[in-house]
């Protein structure tokens, strides 16, 4: 589900932005930059890992819009024996 995916995707993307505005929010008022990159990595790597553990079961929210896949189709080429076939040509270089 091709929807499912983009919601999972902006869901993602919104949650690191917060945590990037908190990481420059508390690196601001404590004037280290490290505390940023710091805090903004550790709720990447969070995020990161519980975003992956909430996705994998298949919840509804993720699946209302499913693909619809063609039929299974049988080839015709199973029948004929190996010896019925025509051998390839290849054009000469």
């Amino acid at each position: 589900d091709y929807k499912g995916q983009k919601l999972a995707e902006q869901i993602f993307q919104g949650i690191i932005l917060v945590s990037a505005i908190i990481g420059f929010i508390y690196g601001y008022i404590t004037e280290q930059f490290g505390w940023t990159v710091y805090i903004h990595l550790d709720l990447h790597v969070l995020t990161s890992f519980l975003f992956s553990k909430l996705t994998l079961p298949p919840w509804p929210m993720y699946r209302r819009n499913p693909l619809k896949w063609l039929p299974v189709q049988e080839s015709g080429t199973d029948d004929k024996k190996p010896a019925d076939r025509k051998p390839k040509r290849h054009a000469k270089s």
